[in-house]
C-alpha cells in the first residue's frame, strides 16, 4: 500500500516534492523519484509484500515507468503464467503488473485480482487505472501541467485557485460523498471505480473496463448451491488477504461479517489479533459485549478500545484535515482513533468487512425499499401523486412514496441524505426536484441497459459504487493509510461480487430476512446468537459530542459569512437534531463548514 504521484509537463521542482511530501503517510517505507524534463514521476511505499529495497519504486523497464498503490492477490499466479517472456527479479506484485501489460496491453487490468491504483507510463503515453470496485482512489488535474496523486492534498498546490465545485457540493448533500468525476476543489477530478484514464499529447480520455452488470443473471436458482459456490469463493477470497510479509490484524464487531472473516481465517490456520471500539460514558453505542462473546467462541484474542468525548472531538480536525474534502461519515473519526491504536501496536495490514451489506441486502431499508416498489404497479396513482405534492412533508417515507407514485428512480442509494426539495428549501439557489439523479444517471442507464431486471440488483449496485466506493471505502482508505496501515476488504473481491451478482436475485430477500443466504454460509462456522443479532452497525455518540463540545456553531458561523444556506433552515436542522432528528444531515453541515472554513473564508 503506497502513494502514485506524478507530473507530465512543465513544473516547479520544489513545488513538486512539497506536494509528493504531502504524501509521506501512505508510504514512509520509501520515497522513490525520476526526474526529467516535463516529468515527475514519484512513489511512496509501504512495504507489505517483498519488502526488499529490490522492489522500491517507480519500477523501470525498457521505456515504461510503473507507480502501483496497492495488491495483486494472484500475482504469484500470474507471475508464474508470464515467466517465459519476462526476466523477473523481484518477489513483489508491481513488476508482474510490467509484465502483463507488455503480453496483454491495457486488457492487462482484467487479469488482475486485488486492489489498486496504477499509474503506468509507457513512452510518451499515461495509463492511470482505478480498481474494480473502488478500494484505492485516484485524483488528478489538467491545467498547464497534467497531475496525478493518490490523495487531494498533493493536487492542491497546482491549483492556480481554489474554488468550490457545485456539482460536488450538491452531490455530497444528497449522497454523503461527492460522485465522481467531481471533487470539491474545482478542476480537481476523481476516477471511478473500474475506470481507467488515458493521456496522450495533451489529451485526456476516461473509459470503463469493468462492470458487475456483464455478470449474467439467474446462473444460479438453487439456494444451496449458491451457498456452496459463494462460500468457496469467500474463503478463498479471504485466504488470499492472509498473504503479506508483515503483522496482519482484523476488526471485529459484533455482527456477522467480521466473524465470519475470522472463521476463515482461523480455517486457513492464521488466528488473527482482534480489535473492537467503545465508548466511555455511551455503552449504548459500541458492541463490545457482542464483539467479546464472538471472540471468546472463536478462540481469538480481541482488543478494546475505548475512547472519550474529549479524544473525539481532538482528534476530528485531524480527520477531516486527512479526508482533504467534506465526508459525511461520523464514524470516520473513531475509526481514525482505533487505527492509531492498531498502528501502535506493530500491525501494517487489517482485515475488515466492507460490501457484505450491500451484497447480501444487510439494511432492513432495502426491504422496505422493495415494498414501497410494489406499489409501482398500481394503475390508478394519480390522484395519490397529487394527493402527496399537496402535502410535503420532510419524513423520508412521504419522498418514498411521492417518488414511487410520480414513477421516479425509487431507490438512489442507501446513503441518501439530502433530497432535492430538502436542499430547495435550505439552499439559497433552486433545486429542482429530481436534480440530482444526474449524478447517478451514468448507473441507472447501465443496469436499464443490462441484463438484470431485479430491483434489488440495482440496489446493491448503486450502492457498491456510491456509498462503498465513494462513502466507506474512501473514509477507510484516508483513516488506515493516516496511520500507513493497509486495510483489506474481502468481501469486496471482484470474483466474490461478481458470483453473487450471477445467482437469481430472490435468494437473498424471498424470506424477509437481512443477509439470509449470508447467514446460510455462516452457519457451519458460527454460532447461532452471532446469526441472530440485530444489526448495530459502527453508530456512535457523535451528535451528543458535538452538542456538548458547542462545535456545531461553527455551522452558524461560517454559514453567517458564505451565504450557502437559509438561516432558517440552518437554525431548524439544528434544533431537530438537538432532540435527535437528522442528525446525519447536521454531521454533514458541520463537515461542510469546516472545509469551507479553511478553504474559502
Amino acid at each position: 500500500m503506497c502513494a502514485v504521484f506524478g507530473i507530465l509537463g512543465e513544473y516547479d521542482a520544489n513545488t513538486a516534492r512539497v506536494a509528493l511530501g504531502k504524501l509521506a503517510h501512505r508510504g514512509p517505507d520509501f520515497c522513490g523519484v525520476v526526474e526529467r524534463e516535463n516529468l515527475f514521476f514519484a512513489h511512496q511505499r509501504l512495504g507489505i509484500t517483498d519488502t526488499h529495497s529490490r522492489s522500491n519504486q517507480p519500477l523501470s523497464h525498457e521505456k515504461i515507468l510503473l507507480s502501483f498503490n496497492g495488491e495483486i492477490y494472484n500475482f504469484k499466479e500470474l507471475k508464474n503464467e508470464l515467466k517465459d517472456g519476462f526476466d523477473f527479479k523481484t518477489q513483489s506484485d508491481s513488476e508482474v503488473i510490467i509484465a502483463a501489460y507488455l503480453k496483454w496491453g491495457v486488457g492487462f487490468v482484467s487479469h488482475l485480482r486485488g486492489m489498486f491504483a496504477i499509474a503506468l507510463l509507457d513512452d510518451g503515453t499515461l495509463y492511470l487505472f482505478r480498481d474494480r470496485l473502488g478500494k484505492k482512489p485516484l485524483f488528478y488535474l489538467h491545467g498547464n501541467a497534467f497531475v496525478f496523486a493518490s490523495e487531494i492534498k498533493a493536487l492542491i498546490p497546482f491549483l492556480q485557485k481554489i474554488e468550490m465545485d457545485e456539482d460536488a457540493l450538491l452531490s455530497y448533500l444528497s449522497y454523503l460523498a461527492p460522485t465522481p468525476p467531481f471533487t470539491f476543489f474545482k478542476n480537481i477530478k476523481k476516477l471511478a471505480a473500474g475506470e481507467y484514464l488515458t493521456f496522450k499529447e495533451g489529451r485526456v480520455e476516461v473509459r470503463q473496463y469493468f462492470d458487475l452488470l456483464d455478470t449474467k443473471p439467474n446462473l444460479i436458482t438453487d439456494k444451496d448451491e449458491a451457498v456452496f459456490m459463494l462460500e468457496k469463493i469467500l474463503e478463498e477470497s479471504v485466504g488470499l488477504r492472509l498473504n503479506a510479509d508483515v503483522p496482519i490484524a482484523s476488526l471485529l464487531s459484533g455482527g456477522i461479517d467480521s466473524a465470519l472473516i475470522n472463521a476463515f481465517a482461523l480455517k486457513g490456520g492464521v488466528k488473527l489479533q482482534t480489535y473492537t471500539l467503545g465508548y466511555k460514558n455511551f455503552a449504548k453505542y459500541d458492541e463490545r459485549q457482542n464483539a467479546k462473546e464472538s471472540a471468546e467462541f472463536l478462540g481469538v484474542s480481541n482488543i478494546e478500545v475505548e475512547i472519550s468525548q474529549n479524544e473525539f472531538i481532538d482528534a476530528s480536525d485531524r480527520v477531516l484535515e486527512t479526508m482533504d474534502e467534506p465526508l459525511n461519515d461520523p464514524a470516520a473519526v473513531p475509526l481514525y482513533l482505533l487505527f492509531e491504536h492498531i498502528k501502535k501496536d506493530g500491525y501494517k495490514v487489517v482485515l475488515s468487512g466492507e460490501g457484505s451489506d450491500e451484497l447480501f441486502l444487510g439494511y432492513r431499508q432495502y426491504f422496505e425499499f422493495l415494498d414501497v416498489q410494489s406499489l409501482s404497479k398500481l394503475k390508478n396513482k394519480n390522484w395519490l401523486s397529487n394527493y402527496f405534492h399537496s402535502n410535503f412533508s420532510m419524513n423520508r417515507e412521504w419522498e418514498r412514496y411521492k417518488r414511487v407514485f410520480d414513477d421516479t428512480l425509487l431507490f438512489r442509494t442507501t446513503g441518501e441524505s439530502f433530497t432535492d426539495l430538502q436542499k430547495n428549501m435550505a439552499l439559497r439557489r433552486n433545486v429542482r426536484d429530481n436534480e440530482s439523479l444526474k449524478y447517478i444517471k451514468k448507473y441507472r442507464d447501465r443496469f436499464e441497459a443490462s441484463s438484470h431486471t431485479d430491483e434489488s440488483i440495482w440496489y446493491s449496485y448503486i450502492d457498491i459504487h456510491i456509498f462503498q466506493a465513494e462513502h466507506f471505502l474512501t473514509k477507510l482508505d484516508r483513516v488506515s493509510m493516516a496511520h500507513s496501515i493497509e486495510s483489506r476488504t474481502p468481501f469486496l473481491d471482484h470474483k466474490f461480487a461478481s458470483a453473487l451478482f450471477s445467482i437469481d436475485p430472490k435468494l437473498r430477500y424471498e424470506d424477509g430476512v437481512t443477509k439470509s443466504l449470508l447467514k446460510s454460509i455462516a452457519k457451519p462456522y458460527l454460532d447461532e446468537k452471532i446469526l441472530s443479532r440485530k444489526k448495530k452497525g459502527f453508530s456512535n455518540p457523535y451528535m451528543e459530542y458535538l452538542i456538548e463540545s458547542k462545535r456545531i456553531e461553527l455551522i452558524r458561523e461560517v454559514n453567517d459569512k458564505s451565504g450557502i444556506f437559509k438561516k432558517t433552515a440552518i437554525e431548524e436542522y439544528i434544533n431537530k437534531a438537538s432532540s435527535g432528528g437528522f442528525k446525519q444531515h447536521v454531521w454533514g453541515l458541520y463537515v461542510l463548514s469546516v472545509w469551507i472554513k479553511k478553504y474559502l473564508l
